[in-house]
């Protein structure tokens, strides 16, 4: 029996069928459609690379939603995010050279020579920009890389909010830890070097929080102040209160946002810097409110109110930890409402066009629909792309019939936690 009929037939087992509940969540359907899947990509590996003999891995990464902390991350601040049972996932295998060959299931394959790690101008946005990244940050710090051939495929799709960029980015640097560093970065590194491919070669200036949720897993609260952020699990059931988190997907791209997105750090470092400080958690907001009369000369109004929204969500951050943490959930809707309000009126990261706001829609018809039974906000970056709600279980069905009947056919998530970030599952 080759590795291949091996792999296909260890799908089956009990331990197998544990393994996958755990990541992916006991939904109605799920073992059938993940085996499948499954299946799908190991003989896709098969057709692809069959002269390759060494053993194929299944390497996985989760997607996250964000849950507060409307972008705070980028200027030291404080977040609450999850991974989600989504995830992108890959069947791989080492090769005996430094030539990557990556088949993603939708794009056009990878053939990648890691001989030279130099960054590519041409290649910025690109698959290849974030692949290269990865393995040149890995190497400046003294981890080993080399070839793999790779097909890949995702749950986590392009602009669906649930950054599908993260995912892909802590589950390339996964496999080179697991390839060829017996599997010892620690979470948090990871998140790093995935951050950095992203931000110094794919040429997108985000923050931490992405990749830190894919790569640490579960629900956690991440406090970005100093050199190594502080990472805390909690154990929050939503599923046992009786909600369930839904990701809707109101449609429109991020691909023509990127200055829009650059522009909130961009402000609230403008703000810093007039007190002498990089980074707005270096700052008081006290600071600010005193001198907001001498701030309107140096910097944009709509900075200092971006300002005041990273004070405020900082502040709203750990009231929704103490909240889980108390068993309060009524405290925690009411600061996740607070939230999107914030990101709303002072963020103002919900529509970009006056005469288009799907965002602004959503949220709009989700506070009519779970007005004192739920909670709702704009999701991740924001601009286009998705709203994060709490939503009770026993109305989702008709929550996501109503939504998918405005903004189309999947335009809703529904997503459980999953309790792991980056993973090997053994076949």
């Amino acid at each position: 029996m080759n590795g291949y009929a091996r792999m296909l037939r260890n799908l089956k087992t009990p331990k197998v069928m544990q393994r996958l509940t755990k990541l992916y969540g006991n939904r109605d359907g799920m073992l059938v459609s993940q085996t499948a899947r499954y299946t799908r990509l190991i003989k896709r590996h098969e057709e692809l690379f069959e002269g390759n003999e060494n053993d194929v891995l299944m390497i996985s990464a989760p997607g996250r939603t964000e849950i507060g902390g409307n972008h705070t991350d980028h200027n030291n601040g404080k977040v609450l995010a999850a991974a989600v049972n989504l995830d992108t996932l890959a069947a791989v295998s080492k090769r005996g050279d430094m030539i990557i060959n990556l088949h993603s299931e939708g794009y056009e394959p990878i053939r990648l020579d890691l001989n030279d790690l130099t960054m590519k101008p041409e290649e910025a946005g690109t698959t290849a920009a974030v692949i290269r990244g990865v393995a040149a940050r890995m190497q400046q710090l003294n981890y080993f890389v080399g070839g793999f051939d790779a097909a890949v495929t995702s749950e986590v799709a392009s602009g669906s909010g649930l950054s599908s960029s993260a995912a892909f980015e802590v589950m390339v640097c996964a496999i080179f830890d697991i390839l060829f560093n017996e599997n010892k970065i620690d979470f948090k590194l990871r998140a790093q070097i995935a951050q950095y491919a992203e931000n110094v070669y794919f040429g997108k200036p985000s923050g931490l929080l992405d990749q830190m949720a894919s790569a640490a897993g579960g629900l956690v609260f991440v406090d970005f102040k100093g050199e190594e952020p502080k990472v805390k699990p909690l154990n929050f059931d939503f599923a046992a209160k009786g909600y369930s988190l839904v990701v809707v997907n109101t449609g429109g791209s991020h691909a023509n946002l990127t200055e829009n997105y650059a522009a909130i750090p961009k402000e609230m470092k403008e703000v810093a810097a007039y007190f002498g400080e990089k980074e707005l958690r270096s700052v008081r907001p006290e600071q600010v409110l005193n001198d907001v009369a001498a701030l309107r000369g140096q910097v944009s109004e709509r900075a200092i109110m971006r300002a005041l929204h990273f004070f405020n969500e900082n502040e709203r951050v750990c009231k929704e930890v103490e909240a889980l943490e108390a068993d309060d959930i009524d405290t925690f809707f009411e600061n996740i409402i607070a939230s999107g309000q914030s990101s709303f009126m002072f963020l103002q990261n919900v529509f970009v066009d006056f005469d288009e706001q799907p965002l602004s829609l959503a949220l709009c018809l989700t506070h009519q629909w779970l007005e004192g039974k739920g909670a709702w906000r704009v999701h991740g970056g924001g601009f286009a792309g998705t709203t994060l709600n709490f939503v009770p279980t026993k109305d989702v069905a008709c929550f996501a019939k109503k939504m998918e009947k405005i903004y189309g056919r999947y335009a809703c998530n529904i997503l459980d936690i999953r309790p792991e970030g980056a993973a090997m599952i053994e076949l």
